[in-house]
This record gives C-alpha cells, sequence and structure tokens, in this order.
C-alpha cells in the first residue's frame, strides 16, 4: 500500500495528502510520532503554545492481520513533562486509518478563530465540520452523538480537560462497541496540545478502504503463525475466559493487584506502604466474580463482560466491562490494574464500585486516570478529602466538571501541579508525570524505569515488572541493585514494539517463547519487505532520538532521579529504599 501522511494546518484550515519521505517509509507508530516531533517542533518551544504539533500515526502493523497489533501511537511536545511524549492505545481509529491508506495525521498551527471543529476522513475527503455545541461536553454522550451520524468510524479527541488546556488531559478513544470512550492515550498531557488546534475530534471512516498488505507475504505469514501461536500458549496472554486458564482474559491487567500486593510492592496511601488489605476488593478477581454474579442475575441484560478486546484483531483480550451490581449496566470499560491502583489502592478505597465510577468520570472529562488517581492522594494529603472516602472523591473529582471551579482545575492538572498548589511535597513523579503501580523500592529495575525514560514516570516504557514479578526470560531478581542492562533491553525493545503497533503485553509470550520473538521481528520485517529489521538496532534509533530532542528542551541527568523520600523512606512490609546508585541511573543510556 503507498501509505500517504495528512497534514492538517489549522492556521489556514487547510490540509495536504503528503507522500511520506524515504526516511520515515519503515516507521510507525512511536517511531514515527518521535521523528516527525524530533525534525518538525523546537524542543524549547512552549508546549501549549502555536509552535508545538500533535501527530497520530498507526503502528507498522495496525490495520493487518498480525494478532493484537491495532495500537494508535499520539506523539507531541508533552505539557506534563516538557519532553518528547508517546502515548499509545487501541481503539478503532488505527485499524480506520490503515485501511484507507494513511500512515499518519499531523496537525499544526495555530487557529485564527474562536470556534471548534472535528475533522472527518474517509477515502475520498478531509473535512472540517464546525462542533461549538460539543465543546464542554462529556465524552460518553459526544461518542454516542458522532456514532450515530457516523457510524462505525474511528474516534479520538480531547474532551473538556484538553478543551480547557489542562496538563493531564489525555486523547480519548472508542471502544470497538462504542460504548465508552475509555481507549486512551492517556498519559503526557497531550489532549491539551489538541485543544490548542480548536480540535474536539478526529473521526475515521474506512469505507471502501482495504486492508494494508505485506510486501513479502510469505515472511510475515511465517511470523504471525508464530506470534498466534506464541500467544495462545503463554499463560497469561493465552486460555479462555470462563475458564481456570487464561490470567488477562479472565482477570484482566488487574490480575496483578493481587500479585504485587503479595510482593509487597503495592503502592498504598500515596507510597506509605507496599501492601493494601483491600486489595482484593478491588482486583480483577473482583471484577471477574461480579460479571459472574450479574450475568447470571440479569441474563441478556447484563452488560459486564471480561475476555473484551480493546481493538478489532485483539486476541489477547485483556479488557473487561465493569457492570452496576444492582442493575448489570455498565459503569466502565476497561477498569484497567493501574487505574484500580491509583484511584482506589493509592487512595485507601477498596469499593469497586466507587473506584469504577471514579474512572468513569476521567474517562468522561478526558484524563489520564494514572496522574488523577495520584492528584487525589495529593488532595488527601492537604486535608480536603478524607483518606479512603469514596464517596468524597468522587464529588471531588465532579468539581472538574466547572471550569470556574478552582479545585478541580487544579486537580485535572495532574498530581505534580496539586502538590505544588496545595502545597504538598509528597508527591511521586519524575518529569512531571505521576508514578504508576509499582513502587520501585521492593522492585528496582521498574525504579530505573521511572528514573529514565525519555516519558517521565512509566511503567510501558521498560516494564522490568515481566522478569522482577512474573518471572519472565528467566526471571531477575527485584532487589538487585544493578538494573541499568535491564532497564535499557526493556526501554529499546518496547520502543520497537510501540513502533509495530502490537500490544506491549505481547512481550510475556515473545520472552518466554523463542518463536515468538522470532514472529514479532518476522512479521514486521515481512510487512516491509526487509529480510530483517532488528529488534535492538530499530529501539535503539527511537531512544536515541527522543533522548536529543530532551536534552535539547534542557533536561539533564538531575532529571533522571527519583523524589527523595523513595531513598530516605523504608517501605513496609520488606522496609526498603531505592538505594540505586545515581551512577547506576545514568548507565541506562552512557552504554547505549
Amino acid at each position: 500500500m503507498n501509505y500517504k501522511i495528512i497534514r492538517v494546518n489549522v492556521s489556514d484550515m487547510t490540509y495536504k495528502r503528503e507522500e511520506i519521505p524515504e526516511k520515515y517509509k519503515l516507521l510507525g507508530g512511536r517511531g514515527l510520532t518521535s521523528a516527525i516531533v524530533a525534525d518538525e517542533v523546537d524542543p524549547k518551544t512552549d508546549p501549549l503554545g502555536p509552535a508545538n504539533k500533535i501527530v497520530f500515526a498507526l503502528g507498522i502493523l495496525s490495520g493487518t492481520s498480525a494478532p493484537s497489533s491495532g495500537r494508535l501511537s499520539v506523539g507531541a511536545k508533552s505539557p506534563l513533562t516538557r519532553g518528547i511524549k508517546e502515548a499509545n492505545a487501541g481503539g478503532l481509529t488505527a485499524t480506520r486509518l490503515a485501511k484507507l491508506g494513511i500512515k499518519a495525521v499531523i496537525i499544526e498551527g495555530e487557529p485564527k478563530h474562536e470556534d471548534w471543529y472535528h475533522i472527518y476522513i474517509s477515502k475520498d475527503k478531509v473535512e472540517f465540520i464546525k462542533a461549538n455545541e460539543h465543546a464542554n461536553m462529556g465524552l460518553y454522550k459526544l461518542i454516542d452523538i458522532l456514532w450515530q451520524k457516523y457510524p462505525k468510524s474511528g474516534l479520538v479527541g480531547a474532551g473538556i480537560a484538553g478543551q480547557r488546556l489542562l496538563r493531564n488531559a489525555g486523547i480519548f478513544g472508542n471502544n470497538p462497541e462504542n460504548t465508552d470512550p475509555g481507549r486512551y492515550a492517556g498519559r503526557g498531557g497531550l489532549g491539551a496540545v489538541l485543544g490548542t488546534k480548536k480540535i474536539i475530534a478526529i473521526i475515521t471512516d474506512d469505507t471502501g478502504g482495504e486492508r494494508p498488505k505485506p510486501v513479502n507475504e510469505e515472511l510475515f505469514k511465517k511470523g504471525r503463525d508464530k506470534m498466534v501461536k506464541a500467544l495462545k500458549e503463554h499463560a497469561i496472554t493465552g486460555g479462555k475466559a470462563g475458564t481456570d486458564e487464561g490470567a488477562l482474559k479472565n482477570y484482566g491487567s488487574n490480575v496483578l493487584q493481587n500479585i504485587i500486593n503479595e510482593a509487597g510492592a503495592l503502592p498504598t496511601k500515596n507510597f506509605r506502604i507496599g501492601y493494601f488489605e483491600g486489595a482484593k476488593n478491588i482486583s480483577g478477581e473482583a471484577v471477574h466474580e461480579l460479571v459472574d454474579e450479574t450475568n447470571e442475575k440479569f441474563g441478556a441484560d447484563a452488560e459486564g463482560e471480561y475476555g473484551h478486546a480493546c481493538h478489532p484483531g485483539c486476541i489477547i483480550r485483556c479488557s473487561n466491562t465493569v457492570p452496576d451490581k444492582n442493575t448489570g449496566k455498565l459503569i466502565v470499560s476497561p477498569l484497567e490494574y493501574e487505574t484500580a491502583w491509583a484511584l482506589g489502592t493509592n487512595c485507601t478505597i477498596d469499593n469497586l464500585e466507587q473506584v469504577a465510577m471514579m474512572n468513569r468520570i476521567c474517562n468522561d472529562i478526558g484524563i489520564d486516570t494514572i496522574d488523577a488517581g495520584n492528584a487525589i492522594a495529593v488532595a488527601m494529603e492537604a486535608g480536603k478529602i478524607p483518606w479512603g472516602d469514596g464517596k468524597a472523591a468522587i464529588e471531588f473529582m465532579k468539581k472538574g466538571y466547572d471550569p470556574d471551579d478552582v479545585e478541580g482545575t487544579t486537580f485535572m492538572h495532574g498530581a505534580k501541579v496539586a502538590g505544588d498548589t496545595w502545597g504538598v511535597d509528597r508527591v511521586a513523579q519524575v518529569k512531571g508525570q505521576a508514578f504508576p503501580a509499582y513502587d520501585p523500592r521492593p522492585i528496582r529495575g521498574i525504579g530505573v524505569t521511572y528514573a529514565t525514560t525519555t516519558m517521565g514516570a512509566d511503567h510501558t516504557a521498560g516494564y522490568t515488572i515481566a522478569p522482577e514479578i512474573l518471572g519472565s526470560a528467566g526471571g531477575a531478581d527485584p532487589r538487585e541493585l544493578n538494573k541499568a542492562d535491564l532497564s535499557r533491553a526493556f526501554q529499546s525493545t518496547t520502543a520497537y514494539i510501540d513502533q509495530a503497533g502490537y500490544c506491549l503485553f505481547i512481550a510475556f509470550a515473545i520472552l518466554d517463547i523463542a518463536e515468538g520473538m522470532e514472529g514479532l521481528e518476522e512479521t514486521v520485517a515481512g510487512f516491509l519487505g526487509k529480510e530483517k529489521y532488528n529488534i535492538t538496532e530499530v529501539g535503539n534509533k527511537i531512544l536515541k532520538i527522543e533522548r536529543e530532542f530532551n536534552k535539547n528542551a534542557g533536561f539533564t541527568k538531575e532529571d533522571d532521579r527519583l523524589p527523595k523520600f523513595f531513598r530516605e523512606e523504608k517501605l513496609p512490609p520488606h522496609n526498603v529504599t531505592f538505594d540505586v546508585t545515581d551512577e547506576e541511573l545514568d548507565a541506562v543510556f552512557e552504554k547505549m
């Protein structure tokens, strides 16, 4: 397929279909967003200023028959970290763009008007649709309206937070059934960048399109078969929903709630303790039981589900739909581990329905749940909400709907801004982005990733939890201090996976099953028509581009550090600190 780039200029409300430059032809996903941002955005520019650009790029394999490969990457200079940023998600848009032969959409310029617009992309046209009536609208209502007019379309965009240019604004996406706007490229405040362009939603209609075809079909199919086999065989990614086999299909990513709790590394009460007595009540197992209970009680009217796919072609199916126990109707989809932890455990809230409702509010107003949960913990530190009070937390979050509510606005900026505003020093963040659901004191490798990744504190940038906790790739001692090599290897491989458009959860199968790793490279190489497409070489190149951008933006080694309290406070129950040396942290990129 002869892919094109769509370049939208909001200064004069025009667009162009461009040929892909030679240097971008082997890129996709994160590799493409980071390359374009590095080439076209001044690292020192104001991320909420007119010179910033936002890039939507499908993974190399998105839209193909490669399993679990329908990811969409979004990139820009981050309003939250002030460095380069990529966030990716499932949903429908990547596969829709792929069928239209569009590799990337670049939105640039400064609006010369006060109106809000949608961008409608189809086979034959790109159209600007005035959408003032949809501004400041909750996203559940918005996706329903747009789906009725543009059925089966992919929807991505900026919610209330993004339209108000708040720094924790994510990019929403609709799920395959359009029941929830919860397929978020959530981290880094990228929704606020789209908000500066006065764009609410990008609507992608693939009518008349066709599935992309690999250049070397034989090599692609060979790799695809290996990937499918490995994903189905692995205990984490395989199995079948409703059986005793298949961790992710039955319990979703929130299967980790109890596992990390048992490891004594589940951050509780704003990272004071590594164990939460109420974890079992908001775990993946608890969601599983709730779905079974409501399905039995309400039959065909029940809307709860596990083993749910986040995008077409996903065979891992780790998504879920959390139902109301009294009606069987949907509360939110999905409730992921990091979200249940951030809004629940970290705030000592163990009521599943309350956590699901907090998740729904985040999805509706358009903010990242991880930073939101950390911000609620900061509000609890400041005495604005009692610890563990889910009802009070829900009411506090609803303040975000009111543009004149100062506390709601502060909360929607994320944990770092909330801490600075409310005088709270205890904020778990790196480069302005809040920590995910793993305490780095008992799991040192993930701490090294938090500190050194180009993305701000981000578990998905180098998921060392796989070997350190789950025993993948032969396992790794989580207490070991020399973790630079481990983190670097995972950061590099992750960049490659993000570029390919695969879900990060393929990592379990490719680490433990040799044919899975072969399949990863063969599917990418076969699609591109290359004999090889080396994982480490390609991944390192992406990281170097991002690292150079951040260096030019003013980042130094001192930005690759965790907050002081992780070195000074011992975490119960293991009573350990994060004592990885600065020299080890610096070695991650010095040795690359």
